[in-house]
């Protein structure tokens, strides 16, 4: 049975969002507020959080924050508001989906499905049952990308990566100098099934920039911005 974690104020929205997840089988935890919303996150282990931006104590992107610290499960993000900054930050900060108040529950069970069935696919791929092998594996000067050990390597420096940035990574990388639009990048890393922008893929390219140019200034690789299209690995 799969778990699910409700952190919102609103105690209707909570118990409306409660009677949907039950009856399609969800075990359903709910918090009202940021200050414990952590600690029953840790306690927990929920398979998917649905959270609100505005919460008492904390607000949402401080839980996300400490949630994207330790773990990489899908979250939802929850808003009153529709400022896009809101939806930006959210994603910044690892957030897997964006939901504007009010909203309909069977498009939120939807979207819910959807990061669980990436999420499943992401651990059939790159579980710890996979042996290591050179073809899961991937080198260029000093970078190494291993997904079978589901690690990045900069020089003799390990990288810490959430496995959505690696294996966003690992593609790029193992296709190089080939030109990916961000539908391409969601289709091949995210899956079919993906919910949501094509926002998420600039989030991650982001994300894994800031961990690699931090890791070594002079490389003969970057992950390369092709205005108007997308994306790719460059190599020299």
């Amino acid at each position: 049975m799969k778990k699910v974690l409700i952190v919102d104020d609103d105690p209707n929205i909570s118990e409306l969002l409660r009677l949907y997840f039950d009856k399609d089988g969800f075990a359903v935890i709910t918090c009202y507020d940021g200050i414990s919303a952590y600690d029953i996150f840790v306690e927990s282990r929920p398979d998917v959080v649905i959270l609100d931006l505005m919460l008492p104590g904390r607000d949402g992107y401080d839980i996300m924050r400490d949630i994207r610290r330790s773990s990489d499960t899908p979250v939802i993000m929850l808003t009153a508001r529709g400022d896009t900054l809101d939806k930006v930050v959210g994603l910044e900060l690892g957030a897997d989906d964006y939901v504007q108040k009010p909203f309909e529950p069977k498009e939120l069970m939807a979207r819910v499905k959807a990061v669980l069935r990436r999420s499943e696919s992401s651990r059939e791929t790159y579980g710890e049952q996979d042996l290591p092998d050179d073809s899961e594996a991937v080198e260029y000067s000093n970078l190494r990308v291993d997904k079978s050990r589901y690690t990045v390597r900069v020089g003799d420096r390990e990288i810490e990566m959430p496995p959505k940035e690696l294996e966003l990574l690992f593609f790029l990388a193992t296709h190089p100098n080939r030109v990916f639009t961000r539908e391409q990048l969601l289709e091949n890393v995210w899956g079919y099934d993906f919910y949501g922008e094509s926002r998420t893929v600039d989030v991650h390219i982001k994300r894994i920039r800031e961990k690699l140019d931090a890791a070594s200034a002079h490389s003969t690789w970057q992950i390369k911005t092709v205005w108007g299209v997308g994306y790719k690995f460059e190599t020299a």
